[in-house]
């Protein structure tokens, strides 16, 4: 590739490298890489995809299968609902006689839920040396490290993770790691970023971990929602779901979602344990770097904040912001009685 990756970026990210080792996430995704390896890849082999079965390609959705990436399982039903076009699919993309630009382009758009998540990860458990992962957390740590390749404005889907992939491999042979490792070395900066911004005590966990889970609740049930009556979540090629932690230069963007029928776009921030003042500011930065890169000359841009709890301060920082709109949601938890009683022997 022509650009070559900064210094003080191999450094920084060398360091880190070192800092992985002997920890929790070093033993849960890296250690069990060969394992998964010798589990998976002559099931995404050339000659086997042809004949793959669902129950094969399923299991290596799950998390506990995989070892590495989250959240896959949740388009099993949808890629397997016609398996001959999966299997076909799969072939032309893991056949390694053409360019893998090509493959991604032709390949990605047969099957409903593919996705650069599972294609990247599927290329990399069959040629682990050549292919890495792109998702929003590789995506957004690569920002963050001012790497991010440039992409042309309709550029497609397989170029685009071309340009990406020449990065990882660049970063791969710059640190001396392989490229399953550099993956999870994205997962543990993530964590340390979660843990500065959070602090350890244990309110502060707690919260933290209940904001996650309405976070995948929205996505997981968006239709269901009346919020996804009007908007959806945002779609791009390759990605079905980009809109979920969407990767910006300027952090990840909780939820992004388009009008179905307007030229607008929602911003969507969920207010964490933070300040008012941090959140405004961070979703007012998110609407910019929309208005910028995403959004068209006739569309608009508007910001939502989703929180449990809103103080005085959030209210007047709000009152001078006239395309952004408050919503606060509540969680129920109830304990029913059960009657006692022994269970009538047959």
């Amino acid at each position: 590739m022509s650009e070559t990756i900064h210094a003080d970026v191999i450094g920084k990210l060398r360091k880190n490298v070192s800092n992985l080792k002997n920890t929790d996430t070093y033993k849960e995704i890296v250690e069990p890489r060969d394992q998964v390896l010798a589990q998976f890849q002559p099931i995404f082999s050339a000659e086997h995809v042809l004949d793959i079965s669902e129950e094969e390609f399923r299991s290596f959705l799950l998390l506990e299968n995989n070892r590495h990436w989250s959240g896959l399982h949740r388009q099993g039903p949808r890629m397997c609902g016609d398996m001959d076009r999966l299997r076909k699919a799969l072939t032309i993309l893991l056949n390694e006689t053409k360019p893998i630009a090509e493959r991604l382009n032709e390949s990605i758009e047969m099957v409903p839920g593919m996705g650069k998540n599972i294609a990247s990860a599927i290329l990399m458990v069959s040629q682990p040396d050549r292919y890495g992962v792109w998702n929003n957390r590789s995506e957004a740590n690569m920002r963050e490290q001012k790497i991010w390749p440039k992409f042309d404005r309709g550029e497609p889907f397989g170029n685009r993770y071309f340009k990406v992939n020449q990065i990882l491999l660049q970063l791969k042979d710059a640190l001396q790691i392989d490229l399953w490792t550099l993956d999870a070395l994205w997962w543990f900066l993530d964590q340390n970023t979660d843990k500065e911004d959070n602090g350890d005590d244990f309110k502060n966990e707690q919260s933290f971990r209940l904001e996650r889970y309405l976070h995948e609740f929205l996505r997981d049930n968006w239709s269901n929602l009346q919020i996804g009556q009007e908007w959806t979540i945002y779609k791009e090629g390759g990605d079905e779901e980009a809109g979920y932690e969407y990767p910006t230069d300027v952090g990840r963007i909780d939820l992004l979602a388009k009008h179905q029928s307007q030229p607008r776009w929602l911003v969507i921030e969920l207010k964490r344990n933070q300040t008012s003042d941090q959140t405004v500011g961070q979703l007012l930065r998110y609407i910019g770097w929309v208005k910028r890169h995403k959004a068209g000359d006739n569309e608009q841009v508007q910001g939502m904040i989703i929180c449990r709890e809103a103080d005085a301060a959030l209210h007047y920082a709000l009152s001078t912001v006239s395309n952004v709109e408050l919503r606060r949601y509540e969680v129920e938890f109830h304990l029913k009685e059960m009657e006692m009683g022994l269970a009538n022997k047959g």
